[in-house]
């Protein structure tokens, strides 16, 4: 390769890098989210996407092929927890590993996992979008999605406590919203996604300066698809 072909290529990829992440215009949006829900994520919420997921190619974790050799034998509803358990515990400990990193958490609660975004981890500081910090957090959660993709996932923006429940509730949706849009360019299906704004409700520190800024947030929360 002569050397202006690699000067090109080391240019190209180092201003890629610097390259400023921006979310597609408002008006595109319910294009790239046209296949998403817009309501809680419940079981029958669940149970009425199911067809819909499984008719864009989605599986649910027993066809994962997760069965271990000693597990190919016995009560069949016993297996199918043991591979339901094993699939979630793996995809909370990738995720765990991966999103080590200031305002990020991985929770597990049951047998789904919750990812926690504090806002300022992954949208710029006085611009209603997503940083390029953001921007590389939310690629690796991408990838991950799309490896562990035997799941449904819950979007749910949150804000701080805000006198206009109705302008709390707009920007809390607008953070869910913008983060699916990401992961829909970025192959995640959207018949695994239910999205919410749910404003200043579920409050998960104190309403001073510092927990201000942390109930400011997005949650992904992970359940398995069956």
């Amino acid at each position: 390769m002569k050397l202006k072909q690699i000067i090109f290529i080391s240019f190209s990829i180092l201003l890629a890098s610097c390259l400023q992440y921006q979310s597609p215009s408002r008006e595109n949006w319910q294009q790239y989210l046209s296949g998403a829900s817009f309501m809680d994520m419940n079981e029958t919420s669940r149970a009425a996407k199911l067809p819909i997921y499984m008719g864009h190619g989605g599986k649910i974790i027993t066809q994962t092929g997760e069965l271990s050799s000693n597990m190919q034998y016995g009560d069949k509803n016993a297996i199918d927890n043991a591979v339901l358990v094993n699939y979630m515990s793996a995809l909370e400990y990738e995720l765990y590993d991966a999103l080590r990193k200031p305002g990020m958490s991985v929770q597990r609660a049951g047998t789904d996992v919750v990812i926690i975004l504090v806002r300022g981890a992954i949208m710029q500081e006085n611009i209603a979008d997503i940083s390029s910090d953001g921007a590389d957090t939310l690629n690796i959660i991408s990838k991950i999605l799309n490896k562990y993709n035997a799941t449904f996932m819950e979007i749910a923006g949150y804000t701080d406590s805000m006198k206009n429940q109705n302008a709390a509730h707009a920007l809390s949706l607008d953070m869910a919203e913008r983060v699916g849009v990401y992961f829909a360019r970025h192959n995640v299906s959207t018949s695994r996604m239910f999205i919410v704004g749910r404003g200043s409700a579920r409050p998960i520190a104190a309403q001073d300066d510092m927990g201000r800024l942390t109930n400011r947030r997005v949650e992904i929360r992970l359940t398995p698809a069956r």
